[in-house]
């Protein structure tokens, strides 16, 4: 059961009105409903706090979720850790067949508790409904979900071939017969507790495998380049928000870029409130060298913790530091030196003087 709310100070800062969705939404939030209400994942009701709702667009597919930003301000954080994906992707280092897993709409699996369920209500043009089940977009979602699927899997972690993010779920083995019995095993753990999979986001027994946003072959791991495609077709950014997206979603194949940091310097001002907002020709050359590395990234090998590492640094640049780590590992039975990841950072106004 979902819990850890605080003790609300109003009822009426939770109040707000409905959004009108645009006419081709309008279908796909009936669909939403009805799907929804069949399922008992939500009910309408008569209630005084009320959170609009919003249709977000994710993978070709639209996802009905509620804006709880302020419920969330008023929400005591659960501290429970999510894994690091690199950290998670490092264990796939010597595995031949991988799995991935997808807990089939993840949060509407768990149950909410009764003294909750009146914070969750959202509007829209056909009433007020609340949700009994964990919605998106809940400050503790994603950590509740964590310890709970680590709960269930704790064995399976700790034996060593299984990875847990959130609702995904990664097998990992060097043989296929292991691989076979491991998948079993997962599947059995899921009956008893009613834990439904999406059979159309798994894949089973891969050797390449798209999971957590990256490509992992072998030893290697690739920049997902249907992630970037949708990024290369974004005009420049006209405002803070769109350069914070566009900012957001490049950090995360930082370990690709040799110069992250010093790329990035010039667009990261413009998210500063005491700068003004304009496009430069600097901060234009700069977005589209970033978009440049994102679609010529360099293939990333995983780390082999029992070999030694080689670490490159380069302080040379009056505008930051930075590193690379690499490590020579056998590739079809020849050593090759390959690229572990590039580290970057900007220098601090008293390091630059």
């Amino acid at each position: 059961m979902w819990k850890n709310l605080t003790h609300l100070c109003s009822g009426d800062l939770l109040t707000q009105q409905v959004w009108k969705p645009g006419k081709k939404l309008k279908n796909t939030l009936m669909n939403s409903w009805t799907w929804m209400s069949s399922r008992r994942l939500a009910h309408n009701e008569i209630v005084e706090v009320t959170t609009p709702v919003l249709i977000t667009w994710n993978d070709g597919n639209y996802t009905l979720c509620g804006d709880f930003r302020p419920l969330n301000n008023y929400t005591k954080a659960d501290r429970y850790p999510i894994p690091r994906i690199p950290h998670a992707l490092e264990k796939l280092e010597k595995a031949k067949y991988k799995t991935k897993m997808d807990c089939m709409k993840g949060f509407h699996q768990n149950g909410v508790k009764p003294n909750s369920i009146n914070l969750l209500r959202i509007i829209c043009h056909m009433g007020i409904y609340e949700y009994t089940r964990m919605p998106f977009g809940i400050k503790n979602a994603p950590a509740h979900f964590q310890r709970m699927m680590e709960t269930l899997f704790q064995d399976e972690i700790l034996e060593g071939w299984m990875v847990v993010y959130i609702d995904d779920i990664i097998i990992y083995s060097e043989t296929l017969e292991d691989h076979v019995k491991y998948i079993d095993r997962v599947l059995s753990q899921c009956t008893p507790i009613n834990l439904k999979i999406s059979l159309k986001k798994c894949n089973f027994g891969e050797q390449e495998l798209l999971a957590l946003g990256n490509k992992v072959s072998g030893l290697s791991l690739a920049v997902y380049q249907n992630k970037v495609a949708a990024i290369l077709q974004r005009p420049v950014p006209i405002n803070i928000k769109e350069i914070q997206s566009f900012l957001g979603f490049s950090s995360y194949y930082r370990n690709h870029n040799k110069h992250f940091a010093h790329m990035t310097s010039s667009l990261y001002k413009l998210c500063s409130k005491d700068v003004v907002f304009e496009i430069t020709k600097e901060r234009r050359d700069a977005y589209e060298r970033i978009k440049y590395e994102l679609t010529n990234a360099p293939m990333l090998i995983l780390p082999d913790f029992e070999l030694p590492f080689k670490l490159y640094i380069d302080a040379a640049c009056s505008q930051g530091l930075g590193a690379a780590l690499h490590q020579r590992q056998i590739v079809d039975g020849e050593p090759r030196e390959g690229l572990i990841c590039y580290i970057s950072r900007q220098l601090k106004d008293s390091e630059a003087k």
